[in-house]
């Protein structure tokens, strides 16, 4: 195919000069036009109209200089090759940073420098057209990532990020652009950890870490860095996948399995425990007449008020195994709440506890059991005033609306919880108090899931604790 060129030039004896160079290639065949207006070069280029433009200095009262640069401003890709009288080494060196692919001086013209100048041109329009889609292609999947992705320097200061990662750590893209990876990994153990490795492998491979929001909120992520080179110096890629969502199905799947696993085993005990405990309450009643008001008669008591003390504590652990029965209707939440710090509000006050409630002003409605749910809510904000100091302790109690949900915090200062124990802490009978009968956090979990509510527990030693509940 021919390749259709357009020589944009005020002077038409140059254009003539030019047009017979071009002809006297044998290589290629091409159809030559001639445009001596800047306006109108300007629409042929927005046309895409032709394979090549040869474009003078002078154009009248512009320059071909200005043609050029607003062109590539219009991202406008085809290969422009500016024309001059003279030689200038500074209008060569600024042909080039504007976009032009050559620059060549009329009065040394000859066929054999435009046919290769032509050549080289064509070669590099192609190459930089594959380049920028590429750049295009590869920047949509950037920018489309449901991954947060970035590019940091090798301080992991970021240099680009894409829209999920200003999702993820809630963060504008400014703020981001001053900030380092660093202060949103949560803890100081895995700062320090993050940056031992990059030391010694300059990489990490899908590794597990806890980040932290602008809100606070943490997320389990896995993260994987790559070092990478370039003519600026060492940089690094970065890919941030979010699995806070599958851990917490992994935990309450974990629950429901540790709470299957005891509440069969209650069952087995209560039924294995109430068939003696049914002789012994037989055998009692035909005692009791005979020794009535003899000596043996305080031991029949004994053994009745143990009887029954048994009975209650098996009737208890199968309330707490089995899914709490619920009467809903639409409810306050903000009212249940202040009606659970209500009921502890002395235990709040004799520990001089530092209360802080937080609620909004519209109010938020729920389908819930009124009176079961501010049993569970009333749990948890006894066991926080229990874990807290005196004096030093404060409560923070927080209602609000997080993507169209309900979402209750209940945060102390206190002691906090160990790892272990908080993988532990809705089980039924598990207990750090030395009088607990481990049954109170398993009852509330049991009630918030009657009501379709995910409770996630987050804590630290000697710092406190987060119940964070979600009402779906």
């Amino acid at each position: 195919m021919a390749i259709k060129i357009l020589i944009v030039d005020d002077d038409e004896e140059d254009f003539f000069i030019t047009t017979e160079y071009i002809k006297n290639i044998k290589s290629n065949k091409f159809e030559i036009e001639w445009c001596y207006k800047y306006e109108n070069a300007l629409d042929h280029i927005s046309q895409n109209s032709f394979n090549i433009y040869l474009i003078d200095y002078h154009l009248g009262a512009k320059t071909g200089l200005e043609l050029i640069k607003e062109a590539v401003k219009n991202n406008w890709e085809q290969p422009f090759i500016l024309l001059t009288g003279k030689g200038n080494q500074q209008i060569d060196i600024e042909a080039m940073q504007a976009g032009a692919v050559d620059y060549l001086i009329k009065s040394e013209l000859d066929t054999e420098k435009l046919e290769r100048c032509i050549r080289y041109a064509m070669e590099r329009s192609k190459s930089v057209k594959a380049l920028k889609a590429n750049e295009r292609k590869f920047r949509n999947i950037f920018e489309r990532s449901a991954d947060a992705v970035f590019i940091a320097d090798s301080n992991l200061f970021f240099r680009d990020i894409n829209v999920a990662t200003t999702k993820l750590f809630e963060y504008s893209k400014p703020e981001l652009m001053n900030m380092s990876l660093f202060p949103l990994i949560a803890g100081e153990e895995q700062k320090i950890n993050m940056k031992t490795q990059l030391e010694l492998s300059r990489e990490a491979d899908r590794k597990e870490i806890i980040m932290k929001t602008k809100s606070g909120a943490l997320k389990y992520c896995l993260l994987s860095l790559s070092e990478e080179q370039n003519a600026e110096g060492i940089y690094f890629q970065g890919i941030i996948h979010d699995i806070t969502n599958l851990k917490k199905a992994e935990k309450a799947t974990l629950r429901m399995e540790k709470r299957g696993v005891a509440d069969r085993l209650v069952h087995v005990l209560a039924h294995e425990v109430r068939n003696p405990l049914n002789n012994i309450n037989l055998s009692l009643e035909q005692l009791s007449p005979e020794l009535e008001n003899s000596e043996s008669q305080i031991y029949v008591d004994i053994i009745s008020r143990n009887s029954k003390r048994i009975e209650d504590l098996i009737t208890e652990l199968l309330s707490s195994s089995r899914p709490a029965q619920i009467v809903q209707q639409q409810e306050s939440l903000k009212f249940i709440i202040e009606q659970s710090i209500a009921a502890a509000n002395d235990r709040i006050t004799l520990k001089k506890i530092t209360l802080h409630t937080e609620f909004p002003v519209e109010e938020i409605l729920i389908l819930a059991d009124a009176e079961k749910l501010k049993i569970a809510l009333l749990n948890i904000i006894i066991n926080a005033v229990e874990a807290l100091d005196q004096t030093t302790g404060k409560l923070e109690i927080s209602l609000a609306i997080i993507d169209q949900q309900p979402q209750v915090i209940i945060k102390d200062n206190g002691c906090g919880i160990t790892e272990e124990n908080l993988s532990r802490l809705f089980e039924p009978y598990f207990t750090a108090k030395r009088n607990g009968m481990g049954l109170g956090l398993a009852t509330t979990l049991n009630i918030l899931q009657s009501h379709k509510a995910e409770v996630e527990v987050q804590s630290k030693l000697n710092e406190g604790t987060s119940f964070i509940i979600t009402f779906k």
